[in-house]
């Protein structure tokens, strides 16, 4: 049968149908694309999964310096707070501790920066402040207490107290980016609790939560973001 034929109507239905679903898609793609700005406004997106790579390989080569100063060729892992004591082991700890945290913090930054240009957003935005905020409270917090640790001498829990509130300022930052950034605050966070409940086995903690698990997280936020 010719399509002149068919009675208008039927003609004009098709034709509706058709201008509907094209409306409908254009609607859905422009729909998508106010989500996608919305996203970027309300969270940073722009973290550097390597940069959790590199972090956890500093605290790993940290744990294993500040082993050698304190176990020697022992072996062991003993509580030895009265060894930790002693002004001049605490001092190379200290030094050992600020240079992976400097290390951490300039490979962040710098890699973070490098994931916003790829992506044509600003590095320093109202969004990246919050998170910045967010997390700072809790770490500063964290880090004024376990000095008041380590000057009362009371060594045992220091492990522990980085592990918690370092998950807890996590947690309070992923509010403000990925999702993925809060499991790994759970992750330290329970590493923190199994350090204080098992004296003597701190640095093993240490190690897992600052080292392995950084390395875990920052290898699934590179292929999963970063790609």
């Amino acid at each position: 049968m010719s399509l002149r034929l068919l009675p208008k109507k039927i003609i004009y239905y098709f034709a509706s149908q058709s201008s509907f679903k094209m409306e409908e898609k254009d609607a859905y793609a422009e729909l998508s694309s106010i989500r996608q700005l919305m996203e970027r406004s309300a969270k940073f997106i722009s973290l550097s999964g390597l940069s959790g790579v590199l972090a956890g390989v500093y605290a790993i080569i940290g744990a294993y310096l500040g082993y050698r100063i304190v176990y020697g060729d022992t072996g062991t892992l003993d509580y030895r707070d009265t060894y930790i004591s002693d002004p001049n082991v605490l001092i190379k700890l200290v030094l050992i501790a600020s240079s992976v945290l400097l290390l951490s913090l300039a490979s962040g930054v710098y890699l973070t920066i490098r994931q916003a240009k790829k992506r044509s957003e600003n590095f320093w935005n109202p969004v990246s402040k919050r998170l910045v905020t967010s997390m700072a409270i809790p770490l500063v917090t964290g880090g004024l207490l376990i000095i008041i640790f380590i000057l009362r001498q009371e060594h045992g829990i220091v492990a522990s107290a980085c592990l918690i509130f370092y998950g807890l300022a996590l947690i309070s930052a992923s509010q403000y980016t990925f999702n993925d950034v809060k499991w790994l605050g759970c992750g330290e966070i329970i590493l923190g609790l199994l350090a204080a409940a098992t004296p003597g086995y701190g640095l093993v903690f240490w190690v897992i939560g600052f080292g392995f698990l950084h390395i875990l997280y920052g290898t699934i936020m590179h292929f999963k973001y970063n790609q």
